[in-house]
C-alpha cells in the first residue's frame, strides 16, 4: 500500500506543478490541501490519515500534542532550514523523521523594496484613483536618494536590503544585537550606536532580524514614539518583532507616515481583523517567500527528502 503525503496550505494551486512528484508516485499517493487548517483540532482530524505532511515555513505549529494525535504521521518536511514552530523532541519520542528544504533570502529582500517603494510613491493610492476616476495626482512622493535607510539586522535578507538602498543613493545605517562595526563596514553600511538611534534618526526602517524569544517585541509603543512623523516602517520578518497593538495605534494615531507589513500574529488573517483596515498601511498576504524559483526549490527538494526517507538515509535533517 502506498504512503500518503499532505502538501499543506497550497493556495495558488501550484505544489504539483512546480516538482516532479512522478518519481515517488509508485511509493507515495501526495494531496495538496488549499484550506488552511486554523486550529489543532481541525488539522488533527485532516491530517490523520497521512504518513507524510509537506509545510512551509512557520505558518502551521506541529506542537507536541498535535504530534501525539498523529500516529501515522513519520516524516514533516517544513520548508527552510529553521523553524521555530516544530517541537523537535516530542517528534522524535513520536518516531517522525524531520526535514527541512534550502531557502532564498532574494525574493523577501525583493519583496521589502516593494513596500518601500510603495509606501514612498503612493502605489496603491494612486493607481486605485486612476482606475476609480479618482484624482489625478493627489500624493507627493518621498526620495529614497540622500534618505536615511535604517535596517535592524544586517544578516543575508538585510544585508541585501542594505546594497539596493546603497545603489538608490540612500544612507544606509544598521544595528543587531551582536552586529560588529567592522562588519557593517563591510558592507558599506554605517553601525548605529543603538536600536533607539536607529529608530530615531531613519527615514525607512526595514526589520530583518529573525524571529524567536530574543527579538519577540522588539519594536514595540516606546520604540514606535521614537520614530520621525514622516518616516516609515516596513516588516518582512516576524510579526513577533514588532508589537501589532502598539504599530496599529500608531498608524491610526498619525505618528508615523505609514507601514509597509508583510507578516502578522494570525496567518491568514481573520476577514474582521484589524489590520486589514488601518490607515497608512501597505500590507501583503506573507509574500516574501512565496516565488516560482523559491517554490521550485521547496517542493522540488521536498520530493528529494522523501526519496531519501524512502532508502532509509533521511537528508537535510532538523534542527
Amino acid at each position: 500500500m502506498r504512503l500518503r503525503c499532505a502538501v499543506l496550505d497550497d493556495f495558488q494551486g501550484v505544489a504539483t506543478e512546480l516538482a516532479d512528484w512522478s518519481v515517488i508516485e509508485d511509493e507515495v499517493e501526495v494531496v495538496a490541501l488549499r484550506e488552511h487548517f486554523a486550529d489543532e483540532d481541525a488539522l488533527a482530524e485532516a491530517l490523520a490519515g497521512y504518513d507524510i505532511v509537506v509545510t512551509l515555513r512557520e505558518r502551521v505549529p506541529f506542537p507536541g500534542t498535535l504530534l501525539a494525535r498523529l500516529p501515522r504521521l513519520r516524516l514533516l518536511i517544513a520548508s527552510g532550514m529553521r523553524n521555530s514552530v516544530i517541537d523537535y523532541a516530542a517528534a522524535e519520542r513520536h518516531g517522525v523523521t524531520v526535514c527541512g528544504t534550502q531557502s532564498s533570502g532574494i525574493p523577501p529582500a525583493e519583496l521589502t523594496w516593494a513596500l518601500i517603494l510603495g509606501l514612498a510613491r503612493g502605489i496603491v493610492q494612486e493607481n486605485t484613483a486612476l482606475r476609480t476616476g479618482g484624482p489625478w495626482q493627489s500624493t507627493v512622493g518621498t526620495d529614497l536618494h540622500g534618505a536615511r535607510l535604517g535596517i535592524l539586522g544586517l544578516g543575508r535578507i538585510g544585508g541585501r536590503v542594505a546594497q539596493v538602498g546603497l545603489a538608490f543613493g540612500m544612507r544606509v545605517s544598521a544595528w543587531s544585537p551582536r552586529l560588529t562595526k567592522e562588519r557593517a563596514a563591510g558592507q558599506g553600511v554605517e553601525l548605529a550606536n543603538s536600536k533607539e538611534e536607529l529608530l530615531a534618526g531613519s527615514d525607512f526602517v526595514s526589520v530583518q532580524v529573525p524571529g524567536g524569544d530574543a527579538t519577540r517585541g522588539l519594536i514595540g509603543a516606546a520604540e514606535l514614539a521614537l520614530m520621525k512623523p514622516t518616516a516609515y516602517l516596513v516588516n518582512t520578518s516576524r510579526a513577533s518583532v514588532v508589537d501589532q497593538d502598539a504599530l496599529l495605534a500608531a498608524l491610526h494615531e498619525g505618528r508615523i507616515a505609514g507601514a509597509g507589513v508583510d507578516v502578522f500574529d494570525i496567518e491568514p488573517l481573520p476577514a474582521g481583523h484589524p489590520m486589514r483596515t488601518a490607515p497608512r498601511l501597505l500590507a501583503t498576504p506573507h509574500l516574501g517567500y512565496v516565488s516560482r524559483s523559491n517554490y521550485t526549490t521547496y517542493y522540488g527538494q521536498a520530493v528529494e527528502n522523501i526519496r531519501a526517507y524512502l532508502t532509509g538515509s533521511p537528508v537535510r535533517l532538523l534542527p
